[in-house]
């Protein structure tokens, strides 16, 4: 269905057409939040409510020596001020990290888990020591300037080599080295006696740099205790995580607590995870019986928000003559950051399973090494561990081909994957569904007018700008993340509820669940409710995260449809007094099979409320419910041209052209689809152009804390993109889809670096790593 907008008289109404899936529907939920009228968690205000503020370390590493607090305690308008102590004492736990199976790490380690209050040592800036709840968030502030901090201070590491050069720094005394353990993927001997053998080893260094996720909507909760019911508001990522991630912390069961997540407004992985503040919000709030609010300001985000990337790589491709690939080898180094977040020890290996890309190579080894530093924890960040692998793989094709003599694009057409051999299993034994790499690869290669580049560059020699250009062919591991329920009824007044437990934060999930139900039941797609974000109404859930939303949730959503489908036919047997084998639902209508008899949807579902008529098989409004769970992962993939000009005397890079073939499976939503991959490439682009998260190696400080010092992407840095896919289908689920929320920025910053060092590499130069910012190409370009 499309909802579109009229104008009559000056009033706008709406219009309801019929379509299907896969056509390009507006987001019905932008009118609501365009026009201010988004409920986002700063929005909600609470009877009573309390305001907490955190005094955090200024130091990066220390022991604490004296904390005082009674001065701050006594200002006017403090009404509670909680140290670690206190929640200790109160029962409440550190915040969970996850486990990595003792089997696959060297050595085995506990994960470290984060006090929700500084626990004796503070081991980075920012850390939260004291929570201050007051009637105003000026009084906590002015309560903060009281608190007393007397250190003493110990090395810093903010750094993985400062963290394994300096062995002084001992971070936490139970990880010697300051080394988290090693993870290992392939076969280790096998592909160091193809690396003994080979024709050519082609070596690569890269930096991924650090990112902050920056979502446009700070974080923040607002929690209240009934004293029975701990109910959480908060814009998170999955209602259901967060209620069992903060059960485990202050002891209170999950039945207990209530999460509600309202608009989301920006997330990016950032905000599936339980952080220090939640679980100290909580405990102030069941402790003063009061409501509790607390909302970060953007200096604080950058100083506490879960940071992203931050891995120091050496990939090698062991190489014939005629360019074929037989055993890639990889050493990553991954900054943790000072703890295990939920998810940080399994991200590096979770990317590190797509080192060897949308390449047949035979066999590989990757290594794995986590260190721990003296810095904010490094958690999932958009894209999770793909971008990093893809920037490897794709630069290391690049380099390979210079060496070789050969085009960017043979390398890789040389050693694609080819359709035949899907599925395909890799050699860190991912197993991948389905794609058509050279085909795409072709399809870019002509809309991006490759093969008149040459006479583009000697365009711009004539103008005194270096000319280049680079691609990248990504693939991707989506949806392997457990399993999804929903449901859906179709209410008295005839309008469809659907509950689903994925959560929206600026996806357009409203909009294309309510169109998968409007296209299979043939009603306006206004008529459908999607109702997400709330723990109490929505059973089960795991969120959305690893672009898992439409694999699993819509994939549930579907067969519930289905489902229902064949519960109105089963009402429309009893109305039309016909066998269920006879009856079909075609047009929003049921109808007895080559008889003149039908019934509407609107009569069934009527009839399916009555008690009396209603047979005791069918539920009222047709209401059903099923799950799905997908056993293997979906790959999108695709190929990123990116076309650069560098003005030598400033450094400055302008793209020129910025083409994208992609092939995500089927698309249910195009217009959908094409704001998430500009999205992606806007952040990927972001991180290879300036974005870089940056701590003073001497003083531990953060030097990127502001927006004014950390450079997001501005509208002029992000190109017109041509965007095109191809609809490849995955067979692993009923949709066929692979998922495209991360896409966009796994395959551009190895296209744009690729282009950046086509263009510099007519210079001499013969390496840059990101960000690469103007300052640094030109430093490059006129150093002497």
């Amino acid at each position: 269905m499309r909802l579109e907008r009229l104008s009559h008289n000056g009033t706008e109404i709406s219009v309801t057409k019929l379509v299907d899936i896969g056509q390009p529907i507006r987001r019905i939920e932008d009118q609501r939040l365009l026009s201010g009228a988004g409920r986002y968690t700063d929005d909600i205000c609470l009877l009573n409510q309390a305001y907490l503020y955190f005094f955090r370390s200024p130091y990066p590493h220390a022991e604490i020596v004296n904390l005082e607090v009674e001065e701050a305690r006594r200002l006017p308008g403090v009404i509670a001020i909680y140290t670690e102590a206190d929640l200790t004492a109160a029962g409440i736990r550190d915040i969970i990290g996850r486990d990595i199976p003792a089997s696959s790490l060297t050595p085995a380690r506990a994960a470290l888990e984060q006090p929700p209050l500084v626990r004796e040592r503070v081991r980075y800036v920012g850390e939260p020591v004291v929570g201050i709840v007051a009637e105003s968030i000026s009084a906590a502030r002015d309560a903060a300037d009281l608190i007393y901090l007397e250190v003493n201070e110990l090395d810093v590491a903010v750094t993985v080599k400062a963290a394994q050069s300096n062995a002084s720094t001992k971070i936490h005394d139970s990880v010697p080295g300051n080394s988290y353990g090693i993870r290992e993927y392939g076969n280790r001997d096998k592909t160091h006696q193809i690396f003994e053998s080979t024709d050519h080893v082609i070596t690569l260094d890269v930096v991924n740099n650090r990112v902050a996720p920056t979502a446009l909507e700070p974080r923040g909760c607002n929690i209240l205790f009934d004293g029975t019911t701990l109910t959480v508001y908060q814009g998170c990522q999955g209602v259901h995580t967060l209620r069992d991630q903060l059960s485990h912390s202050i002891r209170l069961a999950a039945s207990a607590i209530h999460v509600i997540s309202p608009d989301v407004g920006g997330a990016f992985g950032l905000k599936f995870f339980l952080q220090c503040e939640t679980v100290v919000a909580a405990y102030a709030a069941m402790d003063t019986g009061r409501p509790i609010k607390w909302i970060a300001d953007r200096n604080e985000s950058f100083l506490s928000d879960l940071h992203g990337r931050d891995h120091m790589t050496r990939g090698e491709l062991a190489v014939d003559q005629n360019g074929r690939i037989h055993a890639m080898r990889a050493t990553i180094t991954a900054n943790l950051g000072a703890y295990c977040s939920q998810a940080g020890s399994s991200i590096p290996w979770f990317g590190a399973c797509m080192s060897t890309g949308c390449y047949d190579i035979g066999t590989a080894y990757v290594s794995v090494e986590m260190i721990v530093t003296n810095t904010v924890p490094v958690d999932a960040y958009r894209g999770a561990g793909r971008p990093e692998a893809a920037y490897l793989i794709e630069r290391l094709m690049d380099k390979t081909a210079r060496h070789l003599g050969l085009t960017q694009a043979e390398i890789r057409r040389r050693n694609f994957i080819k359709p035949e051999q899907f599925p395909y299993k890799t050699p860190t034994s991912v197993s991948y569904d389905s794609g058509e790499y050279e085909r795409l690869m072709d399809r870019a290669l002509r809309r991006a007018d490759w093969s008149e580049f040459e006479t583009r560059r000697k365009e711009s020699e004539g103008k005194n700008r270096l000319r280049g250009i680079g691609m990248s062919y990504y693939v991707e591991i989506c949806s392997t993340l457990g399993s999804e329920t929903t449901s859906v009824q179709i209410e008295k007044n005839g309008r469809v509820t659907a509950l689903v437990g994925t959560q929206s934060s600026g996806q357009g999930h409203e909009t294309t669940y309510a169109q998968m139900i409007a296209a299979k039941l043939n009603i306006g797609i206004d008529l459908v409710d999607v109702v997400q974000g709330n723990s109490r109404i929505i059973p089960t859930g795991q969120g959305t995260i690893g672009s898992r939303s439409m694999a699993l949730g819509g994939s549930s959503l579907i067969l519930s449809v289905a489902s229902m489908i064949k519960s109105g036919q089963r009402m429309a047997a009893v109305i039309l007094e016909s066998s269920v084998a006879d009856i079909v639902f075609e047009g929003g209508e049921f109808r007895v099979q080559n008889k003149n008899r039908n019934a509407t949807l609107e009569e069934v579902v009527a009839t399916s409320w009555d008690d009396k008529l209603r047979p005791d098989h069918v539920e009222p409004g047709l209401y059903s419910s099923e799950s799905f769970e997908q056993a293997l992962g979906t790959f999108p993939n695709g190929c990123h041209i990116c076309e650069v000009e560098i003005d030598p005397d400033t450094g400055k890079t302008e793209i020129l052209r910025y083409t994208i073939e992609d092939d995500v499976g089927v698309v249910l939503n195009p217009l959908i689809l094409e704001g998430q991959i500009i999205g992606g490439v806007a952040q990927g682009l972001g991180q290879a152009r300036g974005e870089h998260v940056i701590y003073d190696e001497e003083t531990g400080q953060l030097l990127t804390a502001t927006i004014m010092d950390y450079p997001l992407p501005r509208a002029d840095c992000v190109p017109d993109i041509d965007f095109q896919y191809q609809e490849i289908r995955s067979p692993r689920n009923p949709l066929g889809v692979k998922g495209a929320g991360e896409a966009g920025t796994i395959g551009s910053s190895p296209a744009y670096i690729n282009a950046l060092f086509d263009a510099l590499s007519k210079r001499g130069i013969d390496h840059i790593d990101m960000p690469a910012t103007p300052h640094k190409i030109w430093h490059l370009l006129n150093q002497s």
